[in-house]
């Protein structure tokens, strides 16, 4: 019996020896220096049943963010390393810095101050007039010099205590990175063993060059400027050149007003399909009469949306109209309307494009990124130079800002329909035409239609920025309140543009989610 229950046993403990010298090697194979140190330490931190297992990196609390760097931990690196800087900047103060020299500064020149009035009560008294004044002015300066004089000499006697601290808290970083460095190290470890060819391993030297010049480069001129009082004006001022940023200015001046000039039939083409839409839309919501209009909104609001959006819309519409903002209101959803339209027959056809075609959207992302990313107000320079001011001009800016994410949704989309269902369609002789139509297109409606919702509401976004180029509607009523510091008309202003927002995101999203069912 004793032999039977032996074998397994003796089975088992062969295996984990087993396990445990590959283990070994494998992290021998990963640290390179002090192996079984490491060894011994992973071993340590795999085999805790708490949240952390306690061991000290005596490299690493001694070398600090060197050891990081050379380990491939630039995460650790830059952190400790701006860590210890404030803490070497507080030993700098402690050491050598002048830590009452602006208050002697204040005192000197309170001094200089007070003597002159006493030269002035002087003068007064040879004059048969009363010093009075200047000596009392006089008198409050010299005692406001002793108290900055005072004030000095009290920040100078904590110099000590500033050294300690630093020292203090120097020692304090170091500890912790002795504490932290085998657990990240760990983890790295860990990455290692899933993907050995893209994690660095052992202890690289050009890493810990690196490390060193970067330390070298950032500690010292940091330290130097907080604790020198008479800083060098180079390390604070950065030495531009006027006449760099003179002549820049006037050659993109001369670029776009010759551009401008080159291109005006063009622009003004484009100007004009655009007022064209924009009066089209126009027409409908102001020209028709607004009880038309208003029950037209809610019968679209109750149909798509459901009745309780639709007492909603009712309850905002009648906010807007009882205000007087109904005109104005309308023209603001006319404005986004021919944007968003605008948005969408130039946006979806691009963004199909994209999905399949991964070498196009490579190419236009950093365009789509620009056109986000840039502040409405850079690019409203070169739409007034090429466009002129007013509505058209506004809905060219919207659609700059508007447009990209029915772009990118779309590209998602079609990039998510999966191969085998368009191989199925094509394999029962559909044409790439009704692939696109009756496969792609159907599957990837939910994301197109988020992307539509996207541009809608981030087109909204934009009827105050355009006001500022003669955009109309609602925005210019809170532009208007802005320049006044109107209030009342400014909050009532905002809130209708809200009601517009929710109003139209109200019936998208229901609409998109009676079609989901």
């Amino acid at each position: 019996m004793t032999d039977v229950t032996a074998a397994p046993k003796a089975a088992n403990v062969a295996e984990i020896k087993a396990d445990r010298e590959a283990l070994d090697a494998s992290v021998a194979e990963f640290a390179g220096q002090n192996a079984e140190y490491y060894q011994g330490a992973f071993r340590k931190i795999q085999e805790a049943t708490g949240p952390y297992a306690f061991t000290f990196n005596t490299a690493a609390a001694l070398l600090g963010p060197i050891w990081s760097a050379a380990r491939g931990l630039w995460g650790g690196f830059w952190g400790f390393l701006i860590l210890e800087i404030v803490a070497w900047v507080q030993i700098g103060r402690g050491t050598w810095g002048e830590l009452g020299a602006e208050n002697l500064a204040r005192a000197a020149q309170q001094e200089e101050r007070a003597q002159q009035f006493m030269e002035r009560a002087a003068q007064a008294t040879a004059a048969g007039e009363d010093p009075t004044r200047f000596e009392t002015l006089g008198n409050n300066l010299l005692r406001a010099a002793e108290a900055s004089r005072a004030e000095a000499a009290a920040l100078a006697a904590d110099s000590l205590q500033i050294l300690i601290a630093g020292l203090l808290i120097l020692v304090a970083i170091r500890v912790a990175q002795g504490l932290w460095a085998n657990g990240a190290l760990e983890h790295k470890y860990e990455e290692w063993r899933i993907d050995p060819k893209s994690v660095q391993s052992g202890w690289s030297t050009p890493n810990m060059i690196w490390g060193i010049v970067l330390a070298l480069i950032i500690a010292p001129l940091t330290i130097y400027r907080f604790t020198v009082d008479d800083v060098t004006e180079w390390l604070t001022t950065f030495p531009a050149n006027p006449d760099i940023y003179g002549n820049t200015a006037r050659w993109l001046e001369d670029v776009i007003d010759s551009a401008a000039v080159a291109g005006a039939g063009a622009f003004d083409g484009i100007v004009l399909g655009v007022r064209r839409v924009l009066d089209g839309i126009s027409l409908a919501l102001i020209g028709t009469p607004w009880p038309v209009v208003m029950a037209v909104i809610c019968v679209v609001a109750w149909r798509s949306a459901g009745p309780r959006v639709a007492i909603f819309t009712a309850a905002a519409l009648a906010y807007i109209a009882f205000l007087g903002y109904w005109e104005i209101a309308m023209e603001t959803v006319a404005l986004v309307g021919a944007a968003v339209f605008l948005c969408v027959i130039i946006g979806i056809p691009l963004g199909i494009w994209f999905g399949k075609s991964p070498r196009a959207y490579r190419f236009a992302e950093p365009v789509l990124d620009l056109m986000q990313t840039l502040p409405a107000f850079v690019y409203l320079i070169p739409i007034i130079a090429f466009f002129g001011t007013g509505n058209p001009p506004g809905i060219l800016a919207t659609i700059i800002f508007g447009m990209p994410p029915v772009i990118r949704l779309t590209a998602l989309g079609m990039r998510g329909v999966p191969e085998s269902i368009k191989e199925a369609a094509s394999a029962f002789g559909a044409s790439n035409w009704q692939i696109l139509r009756d496969v792609e297109l159907p599957l990837a409606r939910p994301s197109i239609m988020t992307g539509v919702n996207q541009t809608i509401l981030m087109c909204l976004s934009m009827v105050v920025i355009i006001s500022l180029i003669g955009g109309g509607g609602l925005g210019q009523t809170i532009l208007e309140a802005l320049q006044f510091a109107a209030k009342g008309p400014g909050i009532l202003g905002g809130l209708a543009i809200l009601l517009v927002a929710m109003v139209i995101d109200r019936i998208v999203q229901g609409a998109f989610r009676r079609k989901d069912l």
